[in-house]
């Protein structure tokens, strides 16, 4: 049997937080950078996601603390709600309700978008808050999950992508 090790989210990618630019500068709306947020993600259908309802500008991007988010990315939402999960399709940014994953070298991006969406309420549990429940940055980097070897995870993520897909394509 293959042994599946347990890590923090830390240790297989880099947990990215989103910003808004201000909504007061015009300048900083209307460019090409896709800019998600969970009301994005809650009328998605399927996993992957290129585009939001607004884009930002390169001077919008620069102007708060947003990062762009490669393709492959997990977006994972922290905050109203917790739990919706995405892959970025292409480069991508995020408003401040998500902490998104930049998978590395020791996880497959599909597997981890699989394990995401299985360690949902897991993670909501984790939520602080008296307004609304949010999950921080340090409590994402210290989620703990199990995974196998990168082969493993490849042949996993392989065979939950084809039902997806034909789910999908059904659609």
């Amino acid at each position: 049997m293959n042994e599946w090790k347990i890590y923090k989210l830390s240790e297989i990618g880099t947990i990215i937080g989103g910003a808004t630019p201000s909504t007061s500068n015009p300048h900083y709306y209307g460019g090409q950078i896709p800019w998600i947020t969970p009301k994005d993600l809650s009328t998605l259908n399927g996993r992957f996601i290129e585009k939001g309802e607004r884009n930002i500008t390169e001077k919008g991007l620069s102007s708060c603390s947003a990062q762009l988010l490669p393709q492959g990315s997990i977006l994972f939402t922290s905050r109203a709600p917790i739990g919706y999960v995405a892959i970025a399709k292409n480069p991508i940014t995020t408003n401040q309700g998500f902490k998104s994953i930049v998978p590395n070298e020791k996880v497959n991006n599909i597997f981890l978008y699989y394990l995401m969406v299985y360690n949902k309420s897991n993670i909501e549990a984790m939520g602080s808050g008296t307004t609304f429940k949010e999950v921080s940055g340090s409590t994402m980097k210290k989620v703990e999950i199990r995974i196998p070897n990168i082969d493993v995870q490849k042949r996993i993520a392989s065979i939950l992508a084809s039902l997806d897909d034909k789910i999908e394509l059904n659609r």
